[in-house]
């Protein structure tokens, strides 16, 4: 099935393997928190077990340097598009509250990325990760 919309995930690719993990993680229940469209049905298994929603469509992962994370945030940025951001700053903060205050702390040029995600219509979000390798 071929979707009208895309979200993407970029890590920075100097990071260890599970901040890699929990950046992607954190990005990815921003996009999902903040877009109502995303999630699909509830599952259920043959035992009528019930299971959480997930997004509907898939999740394309890719990887960068630092700078590219920042060329692909003030690409979405100027576009308008749904963004999520996680800084390397947020890897020493132990709740919700410090996150926000660490990003709110320096202005966009300085923040520090290490990962964002993007959603939006699918030939924007291929515009804004134009050059980027998907994650090994």
């Amino acid at each position: 099935m071929r979707f009208d919309t895309k979200i993407a995930i970029v890590v920075r690719s100097d990071l260890a393997v599970w901040q890699k993990l929990n950046v992607t993680a954190f990005l990815a229940s921003g996009i999902a928190a903040g877009i109502d469209e995303v999630a699909g049905k509830p599952y259920e298994d043959g035992s009528g077990n019930r299971y959480l929603e997930m997004f509907r469509q898939p999740v394309l992962v890719y990887a960068g340097s630092g700078e590219e994370l920042g060329t692909v945030r003030e690409r979405a940025i100027s576009r308008g598009m749904a963004a999520a951001v996680y800084t390397e700053e947020m890897f020493s903060t132990g709740d919700d509250d410090a996150n926000r205050a660490v990003v709110r702390a320096v202005t966009a040029s300085d923040l520090v990325l290490a990962g964002i995600a993007v959603y939006g219509p699918r030939n924007a979000v291929d515009k804004v990760c134009r050059g980027l390798a998907l994650h090994p």
